[in-house]
């Protein structure tokens, strides 16, 4: 009988096992054992538990999406970085303009100064400057360790809008405490305009009104008489016609009279460039008035061509005697004196009865001048000194040999050098061009060869 070779025990047991992995794998495969009911129920939830697994996105993440994970998490660190930093910044400017604040209340507590505002504008001058090296340090050490970036911004804000308000309050308090100067000043300056003007006004009473000022000297004879002594009581003559024309518009303004109205009304076609220059109109009208008849040894005045022959010396002599006289004295001295009719004429010429009766109520003064008597109101006093030069000057131009005539610009004229003169000589009214004279505002006077330019007004609309 043959032997049988009987198997190891190990490979038995690996025998049994690799049979019951194929009948796991394989239930349907023909067996002589029995499919195990427990081997099946594993099997199906390890199937089950692998379906499971490739169904996850999160169990099956690939290289890739955990390498762009990494870097989303970068920018969001990214982010918060910025954040910060702008953050810092808001928080810098902040700073700033908290520094601002008080570097301007430091200067306003020196002005006037304030010991105690100094001080407090001290203490936060230091203390913003404190806050400003914290800032610089945590930048440099990175240490961005501020509260929530939203937050910062808008304590920021807020800080940065109470610094700004309480400069612009700062700045007004400088601002008020300068126009209180500025007042002050104001009035201090008002009060010395009033007293200078007082101080001149009775100056230039004394100045026009009095025979004490001679134009010109006691020695000076009829053989030295020139040229120059003509110009210089001219001269004379014209500070006392424009005190007068403008003590003139003064009342003419005080009764409301319309000035422009008035200025058409004597130079209907003249085109003034500034409405200040409407006042040499007026001084025109004057002028024209007082010097109407120069020409004549008479003046033209009535029963007074055969009485006052033409001789240089008569002239001289009246004119050396009546410069130290008043008008109210020449009025008294001698009343059936020439100048008396004249001064009578040419103030019923210059002034018309309703100007004569707007300015004072009633036309009493002029029936007074009319009949003979000189009342001593200022008004008048005013124009018997301007009659009174413009008498003295007659006096004089026929003292020469022969006499002075004077003449006057034709309107329109071109405008020439050797015989006018710009009566607007601001520095707006500089002469360049072509121009025309408007009108003539004081007459010119030719002395034989000599001649003393007119004052005229140029036409604007060609200056």
């Amino acid at each position: 009988m043959d032997c049988i070779k009987q198997p190891s025990s190990h490979e038995s047991t690996r025998s049994k096992i690799s049979k019951t992995f194929s009948k796991c794998i394989h239930p349907q495969t023909p067996s002589r054992y029995p499919p195990n009911p427990k081997l099946r129920t594993l099997s199906e939830e390890l199937n089950i538990s692998l379906k499971d697994f490739k169904s996850n996105p999160k169990l099956t993440r690939t290289k890739s999406q955990r390498v762009n994970s990494g870097d989303q998490l970068q920018q969001e660190q990214a982010a918060k970085n910025k954040a910060a930093k702008e953050a810092l910044i808001a928080k810098l400017f902040a700073s700033l303009s908290s520094l601002k604040a008080a570097y301007a209340e430091l200067q306003s507590a020196q002005f006037p100064y304030n010991n105690d505002g100094i001080q407090s504008a001290d203490e936060a001058l230091v203390s913003e400057l404190g806050v400003l090296s914290e800032l610089k340090q945590k930048y440099l050490n990175k240490k961005l360790d501020l509260p929530p970036p939203h937050v910062t911004n808008l304590l920021a804000e807020i800080q940065e809008q109470q610094s700004n308000i309480k400069t612009y309050e700062i700045t007004m308090k400088q601002m008020e405490w300068k126009m209180e100067q500025k007042d002050s000043e104001i009035v201090s300056l008002t009060k010395k305009l009033e007293n200078m003007t007082k101080t001149n006004k009775s100056l230039e009473k004394r100045l026009n009104s009095s025979g004490v000022l001679f134009p010109l000297a006691n020695n000076v004879s009829l053989t030295e008489l020139n040229q120059c002594h003509f110009i210089r009581v001219l001269h004379y003559v014209l500070r006392s016609l424009r005190h007068f024309v403008k003590h003139l518009v003064r009342e003419m303004e005080a009764k409301n009279w319309d000035i422009d109205l008035a200025a058409k009304a004597v130079e209907p076609n003249a085109v003034f460039g500034n409405p200040k220059h409407k006042i040499f109109a007026l001084e025109s009208y004057v002028s024209q008035v007082m010097f109407d008849g120069f020409n004549h040894h008479t003046f033209y005045l009535p029963d007074e061509g055969t009485k006052q022959p033409f001789k240089p010396q008569i002239f001289f002599e009246n004119f050396r005697k009546l410069q130290s006289l008043t008008p109210s004295q020449i009025f008294t001295q001698n009343p059936r004196y020439p100048f008396a009719k004249f001064c009578r004429g040419k103030y019923l010429k210059v002034m018309h009865p309703k100007m004569e009766c707007s300015f004072f109520g009633n036309l009493d003064q002029r029936k007074v001048v009319s009949s003979g008597v000189f009342p001593t109101t200022e008004f008048f006093s005013l124009y018997a000194e301007m009659a009174r030069r413009v008498w003295l000057l007659h006096c004089l131009a026929f003292s020469f040999d022969p006499p002075a005539v004077a003449f006057q610009v034709r309107k329109g004229c071109r405008f020439s050098e050797v015989y006018m003169e710009s009566v607007a000589t601001g520095e707006d009214d500089v002469i360049t061009g072509d121009v025309t004279a408007a009108f003539t505002v004081v007459p010119g006077f030719k002395i034989g060869k000599t001649v003393v330019q007119s004052v005229v007004y140029l036409s604007p609309s060609r200056r």
